[in-house]
């Protein structure tokens, strides 16, 4: 047990001396988050335990397909730092794994699980709800790490990278459509085959099944030797091959160039960008199964916004070779720029016109948010990664999990949830002017979408060229100046930093799906439809309810801007940090 001990108390140390500032900040957030979800889980034990069961089922799909969707996974303590030490692939895998218990996702799942003693002491077999419960936890983390080292191994080829991307933008549609099957398949209540997931054999055991906690431990031994033969196959990726070559003309050309061969032989951007198609597609077509159709025109939409929050840390990915583009005599930003919309434009266009023309419609709709969307997105990418870099890892250094482009998985997480809401927010001018004058809004699509991608791109142009040696500085160290910090939070008492944090947290609840999705579906008649509270109104309020949303969302991230702004002495000081003088 000694090698174990030692790996659990490596972990502790690191996440003791790293949870500070920001991070430590993400982290007791997520806590406080993950505290209520498990209070809440735990009330189900008190109301039913089929109920309970059905929770456990949606923890074990959030420790499944969370990493993989969030960077890989918790790497604080990796295989390859004891590759000197020539342990045995199963030890090596127990000592991970005893590792993998220590930190908040474990301790906030662990809390959640404590509805197993509850079931037990109701129902008599608290004996056996004991060990059901830490073995539960085990089979949650070991599915986690099965996973995401499956889907490593599947990025090692371009088949397996788009295949990858394919099927997790699908399942991830699933769950966001999830009330789709319940109304198509009839369920309206726990589906019967939810008993029969390993995320039930915990209640089961804790009702007193023997049988359950034999699988439970048959599961851990197994899934823990899977790990364990996935380890000895971890490698660090290879990269795929582009088929043609680019003899670029210009400068720019040569960006461009550079890029394109990027999108076609970094495996990486493949899953990145089959995950935005499928997710995209996916999500529009799953009301299919109920008969309606109204959500296909907007698959292209979906794709391009997904594809953006994927992109959100385009300087970030580069790595320490980020000095390379700064001794460019090109135009880095505007080649980049143009290489997004020569990979993401032709397939965007695609799908929506495919789509809209099966449905016959809304055409002046979606051809009003094609070119806001895509504009946005190609002005607000460079924009927001050279503001927010957040610092990533060589791609050489990627070790065998390709999905870990960057040590702060909070971050990129964050950067991804304000890239969506910053592209919504850049084709709200023309959804608005579609839904009320009809085609006048194409028009309005295409000058916002021209504007943001000349403007935001000269504005990201500029932060490149006066803050490069900084930027290049903070993906070197991992460290942000200290006037970056002055600008956001360090400024605020603790209070104001919590108003500011749920501010920009749940400010894009009310503003994009209460405020205008919803105004969306009752331009189109789509009525009771869901938990869109605007559908549910009487006709004189429909557009009353959204509008107050859209008023409620924009307060909320107005408040939060006017929170963090430097004041007074603040800005001075940022000034004089600027020059190196003294405040």
């Amino acid at each position: 047990m000694a090698v174990e001990v030692t790996m659990a108390q490596m972990k502790f140390a690191i996440l003791r001396h790293a949870f500070r500032g920001p991070r430590a900040q993400t982290a007791g957030t997520g806590a406080l988050l993950g505290a209520v979800l498990a209070a809440g889980t735990i009330y189900l034990a008190f109301v039913d335990a089929d109920l309970l069961a059905a929770g456990y089922a949606v923890w074990m799909l959030g420790w499944m397909l969370g990493p993989v969707f969030m960077g890989g996974g918790d790497e604080t303590v990796r295989p390859e730092y004891f590759a000197l030490l020539g342990l045995p692939r199963r030890r090596l895998a127990m000592g991970l794994l005893t590792a993998a218990f220590v930190g908040v996702a474990p301790l906030v799942s662990f809390t959640a699980l404590l509805g197993l003693l509850v079931v037990g002491i109701r129902s008599g077999s608290v004996l056996l709800a004991v060990p059901a419960t830490l073995l539960q936890l085990a089979v949650f983390v070991l599915l986690s790490k099965v996973c995401v080292a499956v889907v490593g191994l599947a990025l090692r080829s371009r088949v397996g990278a788009v295949g990858s991307g394919l099927v997790n933008g699908a399942i991830l549609a699933a769950l966001g459509q999830v009330w789709v099957f319940f109304a198509a398949f009839g369920e309206t209540g726990i589906p019967s085959f939810v008993g029969y997931l390993p995320s039930s054999w915990g209640v089961q055991a804790a009702r007193g099944h023997w049988w359950a906690l034999a699988a439970l431990a048959a599961s851990v031994l197994v899934l823990l030797a899977l790990w364990a033969a996935l380890l000895g196959r971890r490698s660090r990726p290879s990269s795929g091959r582009g088929a043609w070559s680019v003899r670029p003309t210009s400068p720019t050309g040569a960006v461009v160039a550079k890029e394109l061969l990027t999108w076609s032989r970094d495996l990486v951007r493949n899953h990145q960008l089959a995950f935005a198609l499928s997710y995209g597609v996916c999500f529009a077509a799953s009301p299919l199964l109920i008969g309606w159709n109204g959500m296909l025109p907007y698959a292209g939409p979906i794709f391009v916004v997904m594809a953006a929050a994927m992109s959100s840390n385009l300087y970030g990915t580069d790595g320490t070779a980020l000095w390379l583009t700064l001794l460019a005599n090109a135009s880095d930003v505007r080649g980049r720029q143009l290489a997004f919309l020569s990979v993401q434009a032709p397939l965007a266009i695609l799908v929506t016109l495919v789509f809209t023309a099966i449905t016959g419609g809304p055409w002046p709709l979606v051809l009003a948010l094609l070119p806001a969307l895509l504009g946005g997105a190609a002005g607000l990418i460079p924009l927001v990664s050279v503001y927010a870099l957040i610092p990533g890892t060589d791609p050489h250094r990627r070790a065998g999990n390709p999905l870990r482009t960057s040590e702060n998985d909070g971050g990129l997480t964050g950067l991804a949830y304000l890239m969506i809401a910053l592209v919504l927010l850049a084709a709200a001018p023309a959804l608005l002017t579609a839904i009320w004058f009809g085609w006048a809004g194409v028009a309005v699509g295409l000058l916002t979408g021209a504007a943001c991608f000349w403007f935001l791109g000269s504005l990201a142009e500029r932060r490149l060229a006066s803050h490069g040696p900084e930027l290049l500085d903070t993906m070197r160290t991992g460290r942000k100046p200290v006037t970056q910090k002055t600008l956001r939070f360090d400024h605020l008492s603790n209070t104001q930093k919590a108003v500011a944090g749920w501010c920009f947290g749940l400010g894009a609840i009310p503003l994009f799906p209460q405020g205008i999705v919803a105004a969306i579906f009752v331009a189109n008649d789509k009525l009771h439809h869901s938990w869109f509270l605007a559908t549910y109104m009487p006709t004189g309020l429909q557009y009353a309810v959204a509008g107050a949303f859209i008023a409620l969302g924009l307060t909320m991230y107005g408040t939060g801007l006017w929170l963090a702004r430097p004041r007074g002495k603040e800005r001075q000081g940022i000034a004089a940090a600027a020059v190196g003088l003294p405040d």
